[in-house]
Order: structure tokens, then sequence, then C-alpha cells
């Protein structure tokens, strides 16, 4: 359970299971996305929910979680089988009244991978004192036990939309969805169709998370229009809509955003900006970014703020965490009356060890953040204060 001293949000989640799309087109970007209904049942209440007398909501976002895998054996879980790796961010976490990752691998206890064929030898187990030998096929696998600790870290909403949902095939996305729904955590982009996206409630505002990535498995980052029908389709369901992609080229040299369809690995993932800007006109009201390992800049369009990419931010074992790959933050977002953004809040934050994220008072990330915001969007950059407060003029 959460320690006391941590608030309890005024939350209410209407599950996933009950906010359907049906019939969507798999393939063909020109179909028409179908309305989804929702059944008047909904999911019992952490707390009695409290109308936002200013109808602000506070979501708390944050990258990529992939908190240890077994996929090659046990050396890869962190430290008290993975009991403290959140201890340092809780208090900002569930403070927030909505908080938002993206779920980097599935959760799952057995099963079997086809993604990376089998080392020639058996790994030795790590010693912590050494540097982690790089793994050129990364297929990750997190035990089921471990969901409970972003339950009480204070995870509301997480992110199924990635290149490393599917490490452990289709067993792997149903028990993640399973564990999931055990706990009480909402979850977007296990699929284009039925999990394409999930609403939830606090302060009796209605708010529709969308996931995106780079797969034919989940909605698009590529297909526009298809992007554009699922955002409007959330639009008739929600008060406010939340987009988030995975996508963009990965690692110390892709910290820029450039303006036309990225590629790595032979994968098309997306023109990002245009993305944004297209969700953004269809009637998404806030855009966030992870997929690059690496922070990426903000901008502000129409009002409503687009993060690119909001880096590793609890990622055990297996990454790569040197220099700007283990920067982190936790970003603390308020939007105003229908969606717009009002004012916002950098935590910065560094990966420790193997990928143990912390609080920085030094600043670091808050100062590439707005280093890279200027640099890439320079008139639309949001001003991103030394204390890390995110404000527009």
């Amino acid at each position: 359970m959460m320690p006391s001293r941590f608030p309890m949000r005024k939350f209410l989640m209407i599950p996933k299971s009950l906010i359907m799309l049906s019939s969507i087109c798999a393939i063909c970007s020109a179909c028409q996305v179908q309305e989804f209904t929702t059944p008047t049942a909904t999911a019992e209440t952490k707390t009695a929910p409290t109308p936002a007398r200013d109808g602000t909501i506070t979501i708390a976002a944050v990258g990529d979680i992939m908190l240890g895998s077994t996929s090659i054996n046990d050396s890869f879980l962190p430290p008290n089988d993975g009991r403290d790796i959140l201890k340092d961010v809780t208090p900002i976490l569930a403070a927030a009244d909505i908080t938002f990752g993206n779920l980097e691998g599935p959760l799952i206890d057995g099963g079997t991978t086809s993604k990376c064929p089998p080392p020639v030898k058996p790994v030795e187990p790590v010693d912590p004192k050494e540097p982690v030998k790089p793994i050129r096929c990364f297929a990750f696998r997190t035990p089921t036990r471990y969901g409970k600790y972003l339950k009480d870290a204070g995870f509301d909403v997480l992110s199924l939309a990635n290149n490393h949902s599917l490490d452990f095939g289709d067993d792997g996305r149903v028990s993640t969805r399973k564990v999931l729904d055990n706990l009480g955590i909402a979850h977007a982009g296990s699929d284009r169709a039925k999990y394409a996206m999930t609403v939830v409630e606090s302060k009796g505002i209605k708010i529709a998370f969308i996931g995106f990535a780079h797969n034919t498995v989940v909605p698009n980052v590529n297909d526009l229009t298809f992007s554009q029908q699922l955002v409007q389709q959330a639009k008739k369901k929600a008060d406010i809509v939340v987009v988030s992609f995975h996508g963009g080229a990965e690692g110390e040299k892709a910290q820029n955003v450039p303006r036309v369809t990225e590629l790595y690995v032979g994968e098309k993932r997306g023109n990002l900006p245009l993305f944004a800007k297209t969700v953004i006109d269809a009637g998404a009201d806030l855009v966030l970014g992870h997929g690059p390992h690496v922070l990426r800049g903000m901008e502000v369009y129409k009002e409503r703020l687009v993060l690119y990419s909001m880096g590793n931010f609890a990622t055990y074992g297996m990454f790569n965490l040197k220099g700007s790959h283990g920067l982190t933050a936790i970003f603390e977002i308020k939007l105003g009356p229908g969606g717009r953004f009002r004012s916002g809040k950098i935590h910065a934050g560094k990966l420790l060890g193997r990928g143990i994220p912390a609080l920085d008072r030094s600043g670091e990330a808050v100062r590439k953040l707005r280093s890279l915001s200027q640099a890439d969007f320079a008139a639309t950059a949001p001003n991103i204060a030394e204390d890390g407060t995110i404000s527009i003029n």
C-alpha cells in the first residue's frame, strides 16, 4: 500500500473494456472510425470525486518505464526485487490528479519470445560495480508482481503503444492488460481497435488517453487520417483528450526534432511536428512523446503543449544510461477549462546506477529541455524558468 503521507487523489476510472471502438479498419487509413459505445456501469472510485472549482486538472507525465527484465536471467532485476525503485519519485507522482507513463515491455511471468535469438552461452550474474555489456537485441519481460509498484507509486494510466509491447507476443499483451486491469490502472494503445484508447475521470472531468506508436498493431503515427478520426471520436466522449506517441529516432544524436519523417533501423517513426499539429487540429489538448530514450524539446501550438520526448524514466538493467540517456524528468502539467495549457513544472531527475530514477537538485534536465526547445522551436517554445516552471506569454 502507498504510505499514508502521500495524498490520495480523487479519481474515477472508467475501464477501457467499457470504452470500445467497433469495426476499426486494420490496414486502410481511409476507412472511417466507427462510434464506440460506453455502457452505463462505472468502476468503484478511490474516493468520492470532487468537482474542480476552476476547471483545472493536473497531469503528471513521464517517459519510458521498464522496471527490470527476466528475459535473460534474474540479474537484470533491481535490488530488493524492485520494491524501492520508485521510492524517490513517488511523492510527486502521487500528488497529481492523473499520473501517466509509457510502459516499455510486457508484464508476464512466463511465455517465450521469438524476437531475440538465445545467447551463445549463459550470461553470468552482473556485478553491480562493473559496467553492463551492451546487448544487441532487446526483449523485455517484467514480472507481473512489479505491477503493484506502479500502482503504489501513483500511476493511473499507462501507454502500451511502443515497440516492446509485443516482445512476448500476444501472451505478453494479454497478461499486461490483465495485470493492469486487476490493479485498476487504465491503459491505452495495446492495439488499434478495442484497446486504442481509455477514458478516466477526475474532479468531474473526463480525460481520454490515446496511445500511438510506429507499428501496424497499434494506432500508427504515420497514419494521419486515422489519427484524426481517432481523436475526433475521443473528443465526443471526453472533456480533454491526451495523445501519447512512441516515435522518433533513438539515441544521443536524436535529441533534436526534425520536420521530416524520421527513420530508425529501417522503420518510419513519424513526422512528429506534423503529427502533433494534426491531432491538435482534430481536438487533442496535450501531446506526450516518448521513444528516443533522450529528452527532446517542447512547443506550444494553439495553446496546447507538446512534449516531443520525455526520455527514459525508470529503465533498469538493459539500457544505455550514459550522458543524455540518463537525464529524466517528471512533467507536471495543469490544464484549464477546454484543455488549454495553464502552467507546468519540470521536476528534474537522473537515472542512478543501472536505472533507478532520483530527483536532481542540480536541474540539469531543466537546462537541457530549455536549450533544446529554444533551438528547435524558437518562437513557439514555452518559457522554462530555472526552477523548471513552464509558462506561455
